[in-house]
């Protein structure tokens, strides 16, 4: 479990460079960005799939729901996430996608082998609060009747991405390198996508290089660590640690001088932070009577 716990913490760092990444992008057109990106995490299942030596063509013969529950969750929740920032304002629609921290710690209470406990959901509900306040800028939100299109489509995004990686761990005998599968077949539908509803940008040499790294991080290097982490970490610890990656981006941009610091990202990284700690309550019980333990075998055997 603890290695499942920091590959799915490593999910977590490589989506807090999303938004750097995606600035560096600049204009290319989001189903575009996402073919490249997903066909780039392509790559890495092929090397994965060679280093295995099993050939190409097992990794596609998964059963009917594993590719279902695979290309629903990775395209899917592009592709909803898309819809709702184009039909509703991209402020009300972040902080609606940003339930599926949330949405992970509830639908684990699903699963056979997991136990929900209070604290995991007062972890989450603060983590909650602080993505808030980073999405919201400090400021209030005024959802409008007239964009309840955009904010059902925020909705989908937030189930479908929960729902996924919790039926990871449903699908724990599937391995990991199946991702790669998932991943070309979602490159290939945001290329029909793009086809469909968008016009070819071509990229010059800083957008390739930010395209390359978003494929290789957090759009898709980091699906490969986080179907592991899903699979054999604490899916509840790491769901609510999860409202660290909109912080860890925010931080990210402001060390690199894109955004500014001010009082509500502190106020949100003392409520993310106050979450993540409550949330890991029964790992840091473990820890502690471990230590305990550990310390009284050294006073009695010197």
């Amino acid at each position: 479990m603890k290695n499942g716990n920091l590959f799915g913490i490593s999910a977590i760092l490589l989506w807090a460079t999303l938004a750097s990444f995606g600035v560096l992008a600049g204009n290319i057109p989001p189903f575009q960005l996402t073919s490249m990106a997903f066909f780039v995490a392509f790559l890495i299942g092929l090397f994965l799939w060679k280093k295995e030596g099993k050939g190409v063509i097992v990794h596609f013969k998964q059963p009917l729901n594993v590719w279902i529950v695979g290309v629903c969750g990775l395209f899917g929740y592009h592709f909803f996430y898309f819809l709702a920032i184009q039909n509703a304002p991209a402020v009300e629609a972040n902080l609606i996608n940003y339930l599926w921290p949330l949405l992970i710690v509830l639908f684990s209470a699903l699963l056979p082998t997991e136990r929900l406990r209070w604290f995991h959901i007062a972890g989450a509900l603060l983590g909650f609060l602080g993505a808030f306040l980073l999405v919201s800028k400090g400021k209030g939100f005024a959802f409008d009747t007239a964009y309840i299109e955009g904010y059902m489509y925020a909705v989908l995004c937030g189930v479908i991405w929960a729902t996924y990686s919790v039926l990871s761990r449903h699908f724990a005998h599937v391995p990991t390198s199946a991702v790669g599968a998932f991943c070309g077949v979602t490159a290939l539908l945001s290329f029909a996508c793009h086809l469909l509803f968008e016009a070819t940008v071509i990229p010059d040499t800083t957008q390739l290089l930010a395209i390359i790294a978003l494929g290789l991080g957090p759009v898709g290097g980091a699906f490969f660590v986080w179907d592991i982490g899903m699979k054999s970490g604490d899916i509840q610890l790491i769901g609510s640690l999860s409202y660290a990656a909109p912080l860890l981006s925010t931080l990210l941009l402001i060390t690199l001088g894109l955004a500014q610091m001010s009082l509500f990202v502190w106020l949100a990284c003392g409520l993310i932070i106050a979450g993540s700690m409550l949330s890991s309550l029964n790992q840091l019980r473990k820890l502690f009577d471990g230590s305990k333990v550990k310390s009284k075998h050294q006073t009695l055997f010197p």
